[in-house]
């Protein structure tokens, strides 16, 4: 526990949400909620008189809505904000992490006590790790044109938890120059927004990016995107290399989960697999870590320079299994390196 609670500003143009945002998050003894704001405006008024570690924020507001607040804290006062979403408005939440918001929570619909409890664990878990975010290199990243795919040389797994949807687009900007490998990307997310997220991830370039569903076949060119609340996994079925989406065991940690990912993996491609650890809280991905490098595959870690939280590619470098530890806009141009080399 920190000797110092966290300082949380809330901002919601709710009455109602605002008393049960700082109800759950003062439950916690080290979270202390130091102000609350109706809307983006006031926020901002807040964060620059109150100083908070983090922000809770709602996206539509009157006066100053989500996407200004984000724009103008950015420039003004640069602050962890931690998105609160409902269901309905999944496309908003990735045009907020775009914009420099840390994380994201989906708003209950129904809010009933055990949902209420599984989102104050939610809550204290991000805002937590929204103290130890290290801020990511930002780079620009030129698009280039849709081209034709190539046989695939190996096949990458890429797995990520908290901060990970902007390192995953990053990662996909970054390979448009090299489109003939086929990947698939476990990210910690809610059912609810893994469809949106790979259909947002599908406009940016070469890749064909979809939610994986049961049955669809590995090729080269295209991304699949574990669907939340599943696992994603490869078997080999009549010559073709085919995805599954099963529903997680009582074993499972996650749904999805970068373990079961790396290891179908490295049991159906051997050394022709390439595991890369991306940033997140946590250890998913280090049991996987070791088993791909076992099976003669690499695995590859986003460097603590860059990873937003560097929980689960410190993890996984701790098994001694990972061979490259790498900035985040390193990894994209080195995988496009290898992929050349191996044809």
């Amino acid at each position: 526990m920190s000797a110092e609670p966290v300082k949380v500003l809330v901002v919601d143009d709710s009455a109602h949400n605002r008393r049960l945002l700082t109800e759950l998050l003062e439950s916690s003894p080290d979270v202390k909620v130091v102000g609350t704001a109706c809307d983006g405006n006031e926020g901002l008024r807040q964060v620059l008189a109150l100083h908070p570690d983090v922000v809770t924020l709602d996206l539509e507001m009157p006066r100053l809505g989500g996407y200004s607040f984000l724009r103008l804290l950015k420039s003004s006062a640069p602050t962890p904000v931690i998105v609160i979403s409902s269901y309905a408005h999944k496309t908003d939440v990735f045009k907020a992490l775009e914009l420099g918001a840390f994380d994201f929570i989906a708003k209950p619909a129904k809010p009933t006590p055990d949902v209420l409890e599984k989102l104050r664990k939610e809550l204290y878990e991000k805002v937590q790790a929204a103290r130890l975010i290290r801020p990511a290199e930002v780079k620009p990243v030129v698009r280039k044109p849709k081209v034709m795919p190539l046989e695939p040389s190996f096949v990458v797994g890429i797995g990520a938890s908290t901060g990970g949807p902007p390192a995953v687009q990053r990662l996909l900007e970054s390979l448009a120059p090299e489109p003939s490998m086929c990947l698939l990307v476990c990210q910690h997310m809610p059912k609810q927004f893994t469809r949106a997220f790979a259909e947002r991830l599908d406009k940016l370039g070469p890749f064909s990016v979809r939610e994986a569903q049961e049955g669809d076949v590995l090729a080269p060119g295209h991304v699949f995107i574990a669907p939340g609340g599943r696992q994603l996994v490869v078997y080999r079925q009549n010559g073709q290399y085919v995805v599954g989406t099963p529903p997680p065991t009582m074993q499972d940690k996650h749904a999805p989960s970068v373990d079961r990912l790396f290891m179908s993996l490295a049991e159906v491609f051997g050394p022709k697999t390439i595991g890369v650890v991306l940033t997140g809280m946590g250890s998913d991905g280090a049991g996987g870590a070791k088993v791909i490098r076992k099976a003669g595959g690499e695995v590859w870690a986003e460097s603590e320079e860059t990873a937003v939280i560097y929980g689960m590619p410190q993890e996984a470098v701790a098994t001694g299994a990972v061979s490259r530890v790498l900035p985040l806009g390193e990894i994209g141009p080195a995988l496009v390196d290898l992929a050349r080399k191996r044809r």
